[in-house]
């Protein structure tokens, strides 16, 4: 199926919305313990509980907006309902904590693999949306790879050293404002390698 072009803030909006829900409903439930079934949960395990089913919302309503997903889109949303699932299931936050952790990591073990092979798997899926030339795609491949590695050390570190309140933080804004960096970071890249569309 063709991929159906939609609004960029409805987009926008699809992409980002849940994790933003996340943020504001721990904001204001992580001091609160709530008794579901004999059982006492976390703040932060509920609102884990609420993310799952409205990424699979946000989700299913991009798919049919636009007819399609991203292979990142789909396996976020795998990882999400496993780890997030766990997390609820066995009452332990750690299983969700961890979940950027195996992201990152399965990014770049994928494009590691891809350039092992001399290929550049982002260019296989952005070319369309960055047109540029072969070398460029390797070199920009590189620097994501490393850039995920980099996350995942990151993840690792923050959840296991800091506390709950920093890990969200660095979830919410960190992340967001560290992906945005490092592509404004690579503009001489596209101008040198960009080529221009026919």
């Amino acid at each position: 199926m063709a991929e159906k072009k939609i609004n960029g803030g409805v987009k926008l909006a699809l992409d980002m919305g849940p994790i933003i829900a996340f943020f504001v409903g721990y904001i204001l439930l992580r001091d609160r313990v709530f008794m579901i079934g004999g059982t006492e949960y976390s703040g932060f395990i509920v609102v884990t509980a609420c993310f799952i089913p409205l990424l699979a919302l946000t989700t299913f309503i991009l798919w049919r907006l636009t007819g399609t997903l991203s292979k990142m889109q789909i396996v976020t949303l795998v990882l999400v309902v496993i780890f997030g699932g766990l997390s609820v299931w066995l009452n332990d936050e750690r299983f969700f904590k961890m979940k950027p952790t195996i992201i990152y990591l399965l990014f770049a073990g994928i494009l590691g693999f891809g350039l092992l092979r001399g290929r550049s798997y982002m260019q296989l899926v952005m070319e369309e949306m960055l047109p540029m030339r072969h070398e460029g795609w390797m070199i920009l491949t590189k620097r994501v790879t490393v850039f995920f590695l980099v996350l995942a050390v990151l993840n690792e570190v923050i959840w296991r050293t800091m506390s709950t309140d920093a890990w969200v933080n660095f979830k919410t804004f960190g992340l967001t404002i560290g992906l945005f960096a490092f592509f404004m970071l690579q503009g001489k890249l596209f101008q040198e390698y960009g080529v221009e569309k026919e």
